[in-house]
C-alpha cells in the first residue's frame, strides 16, 4: 500500500504552498477536461490517515474525477473509501467537497466481489 503526493500538481507559492519536504501533505491543482477548472485537493497523511479532499467551485466531482485522483495519490490495489458518518458527525464546510480517506493501520474490509455485480458480464451500460 503506498500514499504519494503527485508533487507536479501541488501548489508551492501563496497561503496554501508547500514543497516536497512536507511529504503527502499540502495542497494541489489537479487539471480537469479542458475548459473546466482544476480540481482542488488538500491531502494529509496524520492521526492515522491517508485523506484527500477534492473539490470544485461549483459542482461534486463526479465518480471519474475521484477515480482519477485515488490513481494519482494511491496505487491501484490500495482499498480507499468515501465514509457516510454518523449524522452526528456530520461537518461540511464546503458544499462541493469530497473526501477520500485509508486507515494506515488496518485493512479496509470489503464485500465479496460478486455481491457488486458478475465480473464475467463486463460493463453492460
Amino acid at each position: 500500500m503506498s500514499f504519494h503526493a503527485p508533487n507536479a500538481f501541488r501548489i508551492r507559492k501563496g497561503q496554501f504552498g508547500t514543497d516536497e519536504g512536507h511529504g503527502n501533505n499540502g495542497a494541489f491543482f489537479v487539471p480537469s477536461r479542458p475548459g473546466k477548472p482544476p480540481l482542488k485537493v488538500i491531502c494529509s497523511d496524520g492521526e492515522g490517515w491517508d485523506h484527500v479532499s477534492v473539490s470544485l467551485p461549483d459542482r461534486c466531482p463526479t465518480w471519474e474525477e475521484m477515480c482519477r485522483i485515488k490513481s494519482l495519490f494511491w496505487d491501484d490495489e490500495d482499498a480507499v473509501m468515501e465514509l457516510h458518518p454518523p449524522r452526528s458527525d456530520w461537518v461540511n464546510n464546503h458544499s462541493y467537497c469530497l473526501h477520500l480517506w485509508r486507515p494506515q493501520q488496518a485493512e479496509i474490509p470489503l464485500p465479496p466481489s460478486l455481491m457488486v455485480g458478475d465480473a464475467a458480464l463486463g460493463v453492460l451500460v
